[in-house]
């Protein structure tokens, strides 16, 4: 059978397709995995890796038969798909079956912000409620305006979910849809008019820090800041200066820039929400997911075309 390095976990379900049709390679049960893929990596020819892992370069190069990296995950920045384009190595991801699960996760994230969910169930839980009265009051989530950085499919589910909030929509993006909500080319002026800035953009160089001081200054005391994106595209340390120093009034955060390292900072603050990386975390969504990623490999391996190829490599 074809062999095939997988870099990371996977589902039992996963591994049993996989198993049927490859000879499977954990590189996490190697001692010395530049050592293993120097005696070894010429026999592999397909990667099933994910967006976290991804696979370094110096992994793809010393694949020289490489022909596919299936990533379980919609963000593929951990794989440098400029140096696999460059080999013949086609890169795929998982995209649309997660859409629904990342968008309920940004509007919870930002009804938590508003209603206080934290801090009202922590005074239910300390009996405050019975010796203290009433909680204070929290925001209506309604009528926001609500920027959305990254109008791509996640982006678009998460405008189709505020829809009952009667939300105005503005989003920021590298160019102009044909959508019905309302475009912003400035980032920053976006910012200015949002009550609500939900980042949803890919990671990588180019939106590196795309969340800076000034933007976050922009957002202001009364803004809210999500981010189901990747925690690369927040500046962190002024985002944490900015929560503390009132610059910033929320932020509902379910990613960070040191995964699983979370600034004690953040972690100390009432007014933040923090999830770990769960945006698609349910059963029913990564189970979609494990079976886009085997059904790319099975795919190629049996006719050389795949059903989700990252943009990069849609014409290859």
């Amino acid at each position: 059978m074809t062999d095939l390095l997988l870099i990371g976990g996977a589902t039992p379900e996963m591994l049993e397709r996989l198993g049927a049709a490859f000879t499977v390679h954990r590189l996490s049960d190697a001692a010395d995995p530049v050592s293993w893929l120097a005696e070894h990596g010429a026999k592999i020819h397909y990667v099933a890796t994910n967006g976290h892992d991804g696979v370094k370069p110096d992994y793809i190069k010393a694949l020289p038969n490489l022909k596919l990296i299936s990533c379980y995950g919609v963000g593929y920045d951990a794989i440098d798909t400029n140096l696999a384009r460059a080999g013949g190595i086609m890169v795929t991801h998982t995209p649309n079956v997660l859409n629904a699960e990342v968008a309920s996760t940004a509007l919870m994230l930002m009804l938590a912000c508003y209603r206080n969910l934290l801090a009202d169930d922590a005074y239910v839980r300390s009996g405050d409620w019975e010796t203290g009265g009433n909680a204070p009051l929290s925001r209506s989530a309604d009528n926001q305006v609500v920027g959305i950085v990254g109008l791509g499919r996640i982006g678009q589910a998460i405008a189709d979910k505020l829809a009952p909030f009667n939300a105005t929509i503005l989003y920021h993006a590298r160019s102009q849809k044909m959508v019905p909500y309302q475009y912003c080319e400035s980032l920053l002026d976006m910012a200015r008019a949002s009550d609500v800035l939900i980042c949803i953009t890919p990671g990588g160089e180019a939106t590196n820090k795309l969340i800076n001081a000034e933007v976050i200054n922009a957002l202001g005391p009364k803004g809210t800041l999500i981010n189901v994106s990747r925690g690369s595209v927040v500046d962190e340390t002024a985002m944490i200066a900015a929560l503390q120093e009132g610059r910033l009034g929320w932020a509902g955060l379910d990613v960070f820039e040191q995964e699983p390292k979370v600034p004690v900072a953040l972690r100390q603050m009432a007014n933040v929400v923090l999830l770990p990386h769960v945006g698609s975390a349910t059963h029913e969504t990564r189970a979609a997911m494990g079976n886009l990623t085997v059904d790319n490999l099975l795919q190629h391996l049996d006719s050389g075309t795949v059903i989700s190829p990252v943009p990069e490599c849609e014409d290859m």
